[in-house]
């Protein structure tokens, strides 16, 4: 006989699991569990390079919170699928389905249209860390120099098989690995008869994507310099700080 669970009791049981992978962040995140990503980035930024932001799915909202937004680092890039098909030669139908995502051959496309500099450092995001064109982009990017920053499940990409030809997952290819503590599938609960329910890796993917950038900035300050900050467009000189900046760091905002 199955259990009826109450719509507060689930409310709960989620910012519980919500609630204690945050904490965990932010206690991995004291310890110095984020320096090495913060490092890079912050190396990146004073040598005139830019942060390249990539994910696929619920996982590009990570790259949208690292790249271009009010509160966020001005020299960023997002890296986004329908960049192959808005400024390349892939088909508009080809987006459809996870088809692309997990095609390997897409990678070297998505690198020469994000217009990558020497000093760039790339960070990826994906809960599951094996499609094609996530480890391709990462091996892409290692290929050309740039050290690569994971964002994955380390509890689900252990236990699912690689998908692109090398064999590799995306936490092989990074020099640096974060953990969003997802589990297994994503889901946090288990309605009645084991349907999962309750996704948590864009919550923690957001998180980590801002204690990078506050970690960020914060160095770049210590270092004796203000850090090129976005402040929103929708107050006074928001747009006029901005774009002076954005073309400092010859930043150009596309969808």
């Amino acid at each position: 006989m199955s259990v009826t669970v109450s719509q507060s009791d689930l409310d709960r049981q989620y910012r519980l699991e919500v609630q204690s992978r945050i904490e965990a962040l932010a206690a991995s995140a004291e310890a110095g569990g984020l320096d090495g990503a913060i490092a890079l980035f912050v190396s990146a930024i004073e040598r005139g390079g830019v942060i390249q932001a990539f994910g696929t799915g619920h996982s590009e909202a990570f790259a949208m919170e690292i790249a271009g937004r009010a509160g966020g680092l001005i020299p960023t890039k997002k890296i986004a699928l329908r960049d192959v098909v808005l400024h390349g030669d892939i088909e508009p139908g080809a987006l459809a389905g996870s088809e692309l995502e997990r095609n390997p051959d897409i990678a070297e496309r998505l690198y020469a249209i994000a217009g990558a500099g020497p000093d760039d450092v790339f960070v990826i995001a994906s809960n599951s860390g094996v499609n094609g064109s996530i480890v391709g982009l990462a091996i892409e990017a290692k290929k050309h120099g740039h050290p690569v920053v994971a964002v994955t499940s380390l509890d689900h990409t252990m236990r699912v098989d690689p998908k692109h030809p090398s064999g590799k997952r995306l936490s092989d290819v990074a020099d640096v690995v974060i953990d969003n503590l997802a589990p297994f599938g994503d889901a946090t609960l288990e309605l009645a008869g084991g349907i999962p329910v309750g996704a948590v890796s864009s919550i923690t993917a957001a998180y980590i994507a801002q204690l990078l950038t506050i970690g960020t900035a914060r160095l770049i300050a210590e270092h004796g310099t203000t850090p090129p900050l976005y402040i929103s467009a929708n107050i006074p000189g928001g747009d006029e700080h901005n774009k002076a900046l954005e073309l400092q760091y010859n930043i150009t905002r596309f969808a």
